[in-house]
């Protein structure tokens, strides 16, 4: 059957302008194309359906009815079924229609004919039959592949509709549509977020499950991010809006959402390709057996068992099942073709900072040299890292606060990812980074080394061309990080790998830690594009990293998996799959998702073919009947719907494990 997007071509046709927008999609509901949505176009239409199918069926019982009751009253019964088939055939028969004027000839077409051929025949009663289960599985697909736009309305349902703004030191109602970037307003317990925004007084425990799947709360506080659609648990809070509409992390995750159902996997484009030819193959068949039997119900019945609603239902609801258990986990898939390949991956590499670690760096040594002391380092080195959202530029702001120390003011400032920053301060040039990105702009640094600094993520500090320092700091290997690896070995995957801009001495103490089987330490970003393309020769590769500073890595990988893309632009746009937690755990289950989803859908095209072939033998052979190739179109149909939705319970056993961790 034709699955209509009926919404999405409205979005794309119209001009998008002022009261006839508003017009077009009704009450302010938001669109993932243009804005907003209507409230339920293809809902009306598919309830209209049902209604057709309601009153079609029961003229039709009516007319089985009467004639059992009055056998008398044959023109009852009969006007009563002609109505009814009328009734039904007609949503059948107009979309047949209208393939046809399109120049399309597809998969309505058998089913139209072979209605109007029982119609001809006089069968009423048969054609009626015939009509309501098709109509019945109609319905059952247009409501099964509007998956998306389904999402989608949950979703918008998360955001609410006003918001309370603060003006004047006063909470003032307003749309949430007309906020800006830069507005305060104020957000009570028990109320979802409108828009994206930093809080500025207050703290609260917050669910951020509709979008990182997790269950566990987690406290926020004035400077913390907070996100649209998540909901505030426990204290009042007012925030600054900082992004709105389509921009917030909200927005983002419905657009993939969107663009991963409205994506075609490799077999539903083979079966787009030869729709074209099916039908007339199938009327040629009927041409023939035509020829031979001279049997009318024959015909009708090979038309109507032909029709294969059931193979090509067999992916798309695979799809949308496997789409929404992901998203459920918190793991949002940009395009179908990349959940695909996750059941082909054979290698993985992970980032480690931010991703087999905690990523949260602490500072455990400063050691000035020069007379310096180590406020003064520590000064220096801060004021240095201001603008930049390293990892080691946190923890260094982040001890200055705790120790008061006030930062200078910088003039320019320059940041190579990977290698350091370099900006003035007092008319001097202030360099912080790597030992050997110093070294190449002339300064000793070898001499500066220290036993001490064994294990630990060391960064130079240099005053125009002088050396002044270095910094140790630490990070924590994830308490997850070695059974995920352990669960990736038991799902097929050949070879795991580190790579880290950071020295031989810590990578060799984390890797040691974790048993992975292969680590590159001191890694430029270039490095590790290098190593990605050097696995990838030998298998299928995904890198996984914090989209931040690995994003060269992730475009390189044959599947790129941002970890904590929740509120970053960077992750969502550099990684083929995004991870809104940074649940490592997310990572196997990803896999074992992409390679059930790869088995219910070659399940499905099995028991589709099986019905299909299997009904048209029946039929040329006069083995089956119209009626029984209608109800087992339907039932092929519910058959393959019913075994797709087994994968959206996948991943059930992670939430509920959180669930009991989180009221533990």
């Amino acid at each position: 059957m034709t699955i209509e997007h009926t919404h999405d071509q409205q979005c794309q046709e119209h001009n998008h302008a002022g009261s006839e927008h508003k017009r077009q999609h009704g009450k302010g509901m938001t669109c993932p194309v243009c804005g907003t949505i209507s409230e339920g176009v293809a809902h009306e239409r598919s309830m209209g359906k049902v209604g057709i199918a309601v009153a079609g069926g029961f003229f039709i019982v009516n007319s089985y009815i009467l004639g059992w009751l009055l056998p008398e009253q044959t023109f009852a019964a009969s006007f009563s079924a002609i109505i009814g088939a009328v009734a039904l055939a007609f949503p059948i028969v107009f979309t047949a229609i209208k393939d046809l004027v399109k120049g399309q000839v597809y998969m309505n077409e058998l089913v139209a004919l072979a209605i109007l051929a029982a119609m001809v025949g006089g069968d009423f009663r048969t054609a009626g039959i015939i009509a309501f289960f098709l109509l019945a599985t109609i319905i059952i697909e247009s409501r099964t592949a509007s998956g998306a736009q389904r999402s989608i309305e949950e979703l918008v349902k998360l955001t609410p509709n006003t918001a309370r703004k603060i003006v004047d030191g006063r909470e003032v109602e307003v749309q949430a549509l007309e906020l800006k970037v830069g507005d305060i307003i104020s957000v009570r317990p028990g109320e979802n977020f409108p828009v994206d925004g930093r809080v500025l007084k207050g703290e609260s425990a917050v669910n951020q499950a509709s979008i990182t799947g997790e269950s566990l709360p987690l406290d926020k506080a004035v400077g913390d991010d907070v996100f649209a659609g998540t909901q505030n648990l426990t204290g009042q809070i007012e925030m600054e809006v900082t992004k709105i509409g389509e921009d917030t992390t909200l927005g983002k995750v419905k657009d993939m959402i969107l663009a991963a159902e409205s994506s075609r996997t490799p077999i539903v484009r083979i079966i787009d390709r030869y729709a074209g030819y099916y039908t007339p193959t199938i009327l040629m068949l009927a041409v023939v057996t035509w020829s031979f039997t001279q049997s009318m119900e024959r015909v009708i019945t090979l038309m109507v068992i032909a029709c294969p609603c059931a193979i090509v239902l067999a992916t798309p609801t695979a799809v949308v099942a496997a789409v929404a258990a992901a998203a459920r986990l918190g793991i949002f898939i940009k395009n179908i073709s990349h959940l695909e390949l996750a059941a082909k991956i054979r290698a993985f590499i992970f980032d480690k900072t931010g991703t087999l670690t905690d990523g949260i760096l602490s500072v455990t040594k400063l050691n000035p040299i020069a007379g310096m002391s180590p406020a003064e380092l520590l000064k220096l080195a801060a004021s240095a890292e201001v603008h930049s959202n390293h990892p080691t530029a946190v923890a260094l702001q982040k001890l200055a606060e705790e120790a008061g120390v006030k930062l200078d003011k910088t003039g320019s400032a320059k940041e190579e990812h990977g290698k350091g920053v370099e900006v003035t301060i007092d008319g001097k040039t202030i360099r912080v980074g790597r030992a050997g990105w110093l070294e190449k702009m002339g300064l000793e640094v070898g001499k500066h080394h220290d036993d001490e600094s064994h294990g630990m993520s060391v960064v130079y500090v240099a005053s125009d061309d002088k050396v002044v320092g270095w910094i140790g700091l630490k990070d924590k290997i994830r308490n997850e990080t070695g059974q995920i690896l352990s669960d990736l070995k038991t799902l097929g995957i050949k070879h795991c790998a580190m790579v880290t801009g950071d020295r031989e001495s810590v990578a060799k103490t984390i890797a040691s830690g974790i048993q992975i089987d292969e680590y590159r330490a001191e890694c430029l970003p270039e490095d590790k594009v290098e190593y990605v393309e050097k696995v990838k020769t030998s298998s299928r590769v995904a890198v996984v990293g914090d989209g931040v500073n690995d994003a060269p890595a992730l475009a390189a990988g044959d599947l790129g998996i941002a970890m904590g893309a929740i509120g970053s632009d960077i992750a969502v746009n550099s990684a083929s799959i995004a991870l809104m937690t940074n649940d490592l755990r997310r990572v196997p289950m990803l896999i074992f998702l992409s390679r059930k989803m790869r088995t219910i859908i070659n399940q499905n095209l099995f028991v589709g073919m099986i019905f299909v072939l299997g009904g048209m033998i029946l039929a040329v052979f006069g083995e089956l009947g119209p009626v029984a190739a209608a109800v087992l179109h339907t039932l092929s149909t519910l058959l393959i719907i019913f075994n797709s939705a087994r994968l959206v319970r996948v991943g059930e056993e992670l939430t509920l494990e959180e669930s009991r961790t989180a009221q533990d």
